[in-house]
Parts: structure tokens; sequence; C-alpha cells
């Protein structure tokens, strides 16, 4: 059986590295969404999340601290606490329209986790963010440069967007 970091090599061969766009909510259905895009290539990999990792995301991207830790907050903390650093987020897999991930902390060890939880905290421990290419090749778009000036618009939005309003 392979050791973890053996392990760990042969799946970073097969991911790649996404950085967080945004949220938002798509209309009509009001659902949030995050979008993400792959760090070295033109894809883009849109994910829908509760109202709840919305927030959770858009108060770390926005640089608001609550008054107490929420939740992704709390698992900061009890990974620091428990010298059981997050390394990675990777996006592991797409099955019947759900996005699967896994949390790699410490020394090889892999925790599964909803991608929106996972980006969450990512974001908050400054982990990086991957996506196998199977996900990407199978979820991922690709926005023409046409198209880029809704991406735009997308980051002009952010900008304007508080976090309350994915409370709903």
């Amino acid at each position: 059986m392979p050791g973890a970091g053996e392990e760990d090599n042969d799946t970073e061969a097969a991911v790649r590295e996404l950085s967080v766009v945004g949220v938002r909510v798509e209309l009509p259905s009001n659902q949030p969404i995050v979008l993400l895009r792959e760090v070295d290539g033109d894809r883009y990999l849109p994910i829908w999340i509760g109202a709840v990792e919305a927030t959770a995301i858009a108060y770390e991207q926005q640089g608001v601290k609550p008054a107490r830790p929420l939740t992704h907050d709390l698992l900061r903390d009890i990974l620091a606490a428990l010298e059981a650093p997050l390394r990675a987020v990777e996006i592991t897999e797409l099955k019947d329209n759900v996005f699967y991930a896994d949390l790699l902390i410490g020394d090889g060890l892999r925790v599964s986790a909803r991608p929106s939880d996972s980006i969450a905290l990512a974001l908050r421990v400054g982990a990086p963010i991957r996506c196998t290419d199977q996900v990407l090749t199978e979820a991922g778009i690709v926005i023409p440069d046409e198209q880029e000036d809704e991406v735009e618009r997308f980051r002009e939005f952010l900008e304007q967007v508080r976090p309350e309003d994915f409370a709903g």
C-alpha cells in the first residue's frame, strides 16, 4: 500500500488549482452559487451551495469578522489547536449532480466534506483549493472572450453584495 505522501503525489498529478471568484444568487430560484476559476487555465466551475455556506464564503472574502465564531471559524480553530493543518481541499467527484470534496489534513489524512464547507474553511486558513481534471471536464465551463464582460459584471456585483443578502 502506498504511503500518504506517495498517494498525495499521485493525486496532485490529476488535479488543478482553483481560485474563488465569489458567490452570488442565481435568479429566479434564489439559489446561491460559488464560482471557481482554474488558476492556470480558462475553465470556471460553478457549484450551487446553501445560503449559510454562501454567507460564510462572502464574510471571509469581504473580511467580515462576526462577534462569535461561525462553524467554519470553529473548525479552523480546532485544527489549529490540534496542530493538524489543512493542507488543501480537493473537489474529487461529481455524482448525480452532487459535488464531493476531501479535506487534506496534516500528514495524509483525508476527510470527506461538502465543497461549500471545504471552500469556506480553505479561505479561512489560506489552503489551496483543487479540483480533479475529471470533474473540471464534466462540469467546468469555458467563458468565451465576448462573455468575459459578464464575468466582470459578476465581479462588480460581488463588490456590492453584502453577506446578509444571502440570508433567507
